[in-house]
């Protein structure tokens, strides 16, 4: 992937416009803010940032990210691993 030195994100840049279905107080909302907070460190580009899940309530994860997401069936993301 390609550092990007001159574009400044932050962590709303990283956060969709999605509304947030998780139970109140599910460890996902941690996760989903640090991942969110730690993107912008990184310095890659959105467009060249992927989240692949599976189903279960985890899975939204990519709806809750601005970047592209991929969400598939029961045993679905393995196969789309890059090794």
């Amino acid at each position: 992937m390609e550092k990007v030195e001159t574009l400044e994100y932050t962590y709303k840049d990283f956060a969709s416009d999605q509304e947030v279905k998780w139970c109140p107080g599910c460890g996902d909302y941690a996760i989903l803010r640090s991942v969110q907070k730690i993107m912008p460190e990184l310095g890659v580009k959105k467009e060249d940032v992927v989240f692949v899940s599976g189903i279960g309530c985890s899975s939204r994860f990519p709806y809750y990210m601005d970047t592209y997401g991929f969400h598939s069936i029961h045993g679905g993301p393995r196969p789309w691993q890059r090794e």
